[in-house]
């Protein structure tokens, strides 16, 4: 049986095929979660951080990558058993808390998109010497060709898929040139000399927060593989989508690591193609414009479908009109990166957003699987709950800390 996108499916038999096959939607959604979130704020990031914790980042990738299952596992289950994506399932609710949601996942996304083209243009510079303007048009009219030459999911599903592993083969071989001190690396994962919480959290939001919280569990729905018979599938993907992110954040925290052991300084305006060029020469710093234009079109990719998915079922003019709305949403951030250049303001506010989409969301989803008539019956295991209800007050204390500390920087 041929499952059929939007087609209310109940709890039907899992086919495996969609599984091992066919249409790819269980390893596609992995993908895509983690595609989203290996943006270019995540090479900077964790080149940063690696300069400031040394092997002891090896720790900070490890207790982020339990808070992420922490989220992702309850986000992914509730909503897939429930049926509903999240803005429908916060409204069901309480009437009003789905739009909030959605205003606040729509915002975050698409100010976050402005940076995921930006990073397309640096790509592009780096690769070709064009400037960073034409390049990010030249990637906006790729992302909008993505999604009108193919079907939507399958498009999703095989693009995410082919540029994940293309990012961490390359990745991979940039920090087998680095030679990294492996042991000492796999030591401090486990007894780490320095802990930094900020980095903990920064990484908790960069690989979880604010749209990527949905973006999976969003494409498993519109894919129908959704009820109580698809747990076992639902999990997989989850778990397979936090555990290809952290493959790739380990491979990248390696290379860095092993170009800094060795006393190199990294260019403080950007690290990570530092850590490319100074491992491989200029072969490795073209590697950086491949894997920096592929984090950030792929993130193009999915920030625009997980943003659009928050109002699309607000009105059937959206679902109907989805090709349009996505392309509108790539089109707009294009344009305000042209005009604007550097849109730092935003992007700081984007952060303080981003920040408290993942503690509010999970928060709602949490109460919401209390919610017997809304889940079907279904109980929720305890443990889940705790380590969910965990993330979000990790993550509600560091966004409220955010709040206070950027916003007031807006204005300056």
């Amino acid at each position: 049986m041929k499952l059929q996108p939007f087609k209310r499916s109940g709890t039907p038999s899992p086919d495996k095929r969609v599984v091992f096959g066919g249409g790819g939607a269980i390893l596609g959604a992995a993908f895509l979660m983690a595609n989203s979130s290996i943006g270019p704020g995540f090479l900077t990031q964790t080149t940063v951080f690696t300069q400031q914790l040394l092997a002891g980042m090896g720790f900070v990738i490890l207790v982020s990558v339990l808070l992420d299952i922490g989220a992702q596992l309850n986000t992914w289950r509730i909503l897939t058993i429930s049926e509903l994506r999240a803005q429908d399932l916060a409204n069901r609710l309480l009437p009003g808390l789905g739009y909030f949601l959605a205003v606040l996942v729509i915002m975050g996304g698409f100010a976050f998109n402005i940076g995921n083209i930006a990073g397309c243009g640096l790509g592009m510079n780096v690769l070709t010497g064009m400037s960073f303007e034409k390049g990010a048009v030249i990637s906006c009219v790729v992302a909008l060709l993505l999604f009108w030459l193919s079907e939507i999911g399958k498009m999703l599903d095989g693009f995410t898929k082919t540029l994940g592993v293309v990012k961490i083969l390359l990745t991979l071989f940039i920090a087998f040139s680095a030679h990294p001190p492996l042991g000492e690396a796999l030591r401090q994962t486990i007894m780490p000399e320095k802990i930094s919480t900020v980095a903990i959290v920064a990484l908790v939001g960069g690989t979880v927060g604010g749209y990527i919280t949905f973006s999976g569990a969003h494409r498993l729905l519109d894919a129908g593989i959704k009820g109580t018979a698809y747990i076992p599938q639902v999990n997989r993907s989850a778990m397979s989508g936090i555990v290809i992110s952290s493959i790739m954040r380990y491979v990248l925290f390696l290379a860095a690591l092993g170009v800094m052991v060795q006393g190199v300084v990294l260019d403080a305006n950007n690290p990570p193609a530092s850590v490319f060029r100074h491992a491989a020469g200029e072969i490795g710093f073209r590697i950086f414009g491949v894997v920096l234009w592929s984090a950030a079109i792929s993130s193009v990719v999915g920030a625009a479908y997980t943003s659009v998915s928050f109002f699309k079922t607000f009105h059937p003019v959206f679902a109907r009109y989805e090709r349009l709305c996505i392309s509108v949403f790539i089109i707009l951030s294009t344009i305000i990166f042209v005009w604007i250049g550097k849109p730092k303001q935003l992007l700081i506010a984007a952060g303080v957003i981003n920040g408290l989409i993942l503690p509010v969301g999970l928060a709602i989803i949490l109460i919401a699987a209390m919610n017997r008539k809304l889940m079907k019956d279904y109980r929720h295991p305890l443990w889940m709950q705790l380590a969910g209800w965990a993330v979000v007050v990790v993550m509600g204390y560091m966004g409220a800390k955010a709040i206070m500390s950027d916003l007031p920087a807006l204005w300056k």
